[in-house]
């Protein structure tokens, strides 16, 4: 019975798109904001890999890590609709694919500020992506931006949700191993990503 919501997650991530960077028709509702981070495997195994991670790891890392993940995104979601251009984004977001998914297969311990800015800094490129899109699919005002923001920030903490409690209900060696095995193929995913952006 606990196999099946790992089944699942791993059901939608092959399902999707590989990538959710090509432009959007609609950028300025709540709706496309929540659509968003779904549309693409980069996104879904990026972030359920770090609500696996911080399960992995309990306590404070439970909350602390998908929070700064999304507080990060949302950083770099503002940056780029303001216009900062940064480099190498798509390949620091199948980076951040291949480092999460190793932790979980590792199961790697780390203190939770050190996770908390390894998430972070990840995550400010995933979000740096978002703004990126909704500029240059339209010029819409920035009170459009907002539900938009709130819809993928949404999503994004579900995703995070999700992977923690894949992570707790994972228990028993044979689930954990499951669980690594789980982060392994998405740190293989990430390498082909990286390969083939």
């Amino acid at each position: 019975m606990r196999l099946i919501p790992i089944c699942m997650a791993c059901s939608v991530a092959l399902a999707s798109p590989a990538f959710a960077h090509a432009g959007l028709e609609q950028t300025n509702s709540f709706a496309a904001g929540i659509a968003h981070p779904l549309s693409g495997a980069d996104h879904i195994l990026a972030m359920v890999a770090v609500g696996l991670w911080g399960a992995i790891a309990g306590g404070r890392a439970l909350w602390v890590w998908p929070l700064a993940f999304v507080t990060t995104m949302l950083a770099g979601f503002a940056a780029a609709t303001l216009g900062l251009h940064i480099p190498w984004v798509e390949p620091a977001i199948a980076a951040s694919i291949i480092v999460m998914g190793l932790s979980v297969a590792l199961a790697l311990q780390a203190p939770v500020w050190a996770g908390a800015v390894i998430a972070g800094l990840f995550a400010f490129f995933h979000g740096h992506a978002h703004g990126t899109e909704i500029t240059a699919a339209s010029v819409i005002p920035a009170a459009s931006v907002i539900p938009y923001a709130a819809g993928f920030a949404l999503a994004t903490a579900g995703l995070h949700g999700t992977g923690v409690e894949i992570g707790r209900l994972a228990t028993g060696s044979s689930w954990k191993c499951a669980l690594r095995a789980l982060g392994g193929g998405i740190a293989v995913f990430g390498g082909v990503a990286l390969i083939g952006g």
